[in-house]
């Protein structure tokens, strides 16, 4: 009964418990993203243009759907949701590698699986949320002390495989944002400094490896490129136009007929489109809304870590993972960062992100919304 009123209270104050600081911000940045596509598909996409721009708006409808649906669902479910999430993704990253239809020749990785209705899914992206959810309920499992050795050997094997598994397609950004969410998790959850520098050390040791046995030659050249500017004419063909685009964009944007062209304008390269159309203007009005989404992320983060320390753990992991995008892709398209194959959330072309990373909100907001009711 009291579990029923407590339900009841919950839906008829929904709207007033809403985290609008956390939800307004992601719905501005996909405007942002519709409003800008909308330039960039119309340009050089010859017949699939208008439907391309179709599809990205109904990815982001559903996407908003999706996030309301997971925010009124009560934060202990999220643990079933969770390891369901990392199951399912385990199993699509096994698929992705055996299915036979690859797109290595086109976009450099086999990451890509084609379904019935909804096309194109990368299930790294679900990897992603499972991680971050299912290895938070194994954190908060090891608070108690003869649990820690048994629980570091499970978040081994939970992290080693759907990562060996994406590094063999190769995806090595995506790899990359895994390993960071992970750090940024165990740094919330605690960890002796003799374990940073055993970390740091065997970063040290993994980067020569990487580079004689795991990068292909195409990686090779966009770290050089980024030291050593114009070491390869050819790779540094993106940096170069990227920074004409965002150049050309003035105050409010360019008036010209004629926009830029950079590569991956649509996804990568998103950024430069935003400067190209939106201008000064609109390049920080999209920074101050991925800070205002960031730095609440945190903030609910810091509130619910003290009483439910597996919801924290988990808005840690997610804001981590989205940070990591932003940061990078905002850094590659100005040339502060080597350019990788990392979309810019709510912003670039793209149904699968889409709807994934606004799965990730409505769990945010489900910790959120529960934070608050507890809190009346």
């Amino acid at each position: 009964m009291a579990r029923t009123g407590f339900e009841q209270l919950k839906r008829q104050t929904y709207f007033r418990i809403m985290d609008y600081w956390l939800f307004i911000p992601v719905l501005l940045l996909a405007m942002i993203g519709l409003y800008v596509l909308s330039h960039v598909l119309a340009d050089g996409f010859g017949d699939a243009y208008p439907m391309n721009l179709y599809r990205q708006a109904g990815a982001v409808l559903a996407g908003v759907l999706l996030a309301l649906m997971l925010s009124v669902i009560e934060v202990p479910t999220m643990r079933l949701i969770a390891w369901g999430v990392y199951g399912v993704s385990l199993l699509l990253l096994v698929y992705v590698l055996v299915d036979g239809n690859t797109k290595i020749d086109t976009w450099g990785a086999d990451s890509w699986l084609e379904l019935p209705l909804i096309g194109s899914f990368q299930p790294s992206e679900l990897a992603k949320i499972g991680l971050a959810m299912a290895s938070a309920y194994v954190f908060e499992w090891m608070n108690i002390p003869n649990r820690i050795w048994k629980g570091m050997a499970l978040l081994a094997v939970m992290y080693a495989v759907p990562l060996l598994l994406i590094l063999k397609q190769p995806d090595f950004g995506t790899a990359m944002v895994i390993v960071f969410m992970f750090v940024c998790v165990v740094f919330v959850w605690g960890i002796r400094w003799r374990f940073v520098l055993l970390g740091l050390s065997a970063l040290i040791v993994a980067v020569p490896l990487a580079w004689f046995f795991y990068f292909d030659a195409f990686q090779k050249n966009r770290i050089l490129t980024f030291l050593y500017p114009g070491h390869d004419p050819a790779a540094s063909y993106n940096l170069m136009q990227a920074r004409r685009a965002i150049a050309s964009g003035g105050l409010a944007g360019s008036l010209r007929d004629a926009p830029v062209h950079v590569p991956v304008k649509e996804s990568d390269f998103i950024y430069t489109a935003v400067s190209e159309h939106m201008g000064f203007i609109g390049t920080t009005a999209l920074l101050i809304l991925v800070f205002f989404f960031l730095t609440r992320a945190l903030y609910v983060a810091s509130k619910v870590h003290t009483h439910r320390l597996s919801s924290a753990l988990i808005l840690v992991g997610l804001t981590a993972g989205m940070a990591f995008h932003f940061i990078e892709n905002l850094g590659m398209c100005v040339g502060l960062l080597p350019i990788t194959g990392i979309p810019l959330p709510f912003v670039s072309l793209g149904g699968t992100s889409m709807i994934v990373n606004f799965f990730a909100i409505g769990v945010m907001l489900s910790i959120s919304i529960d934070r608050n009711l507890n809190a009346k």
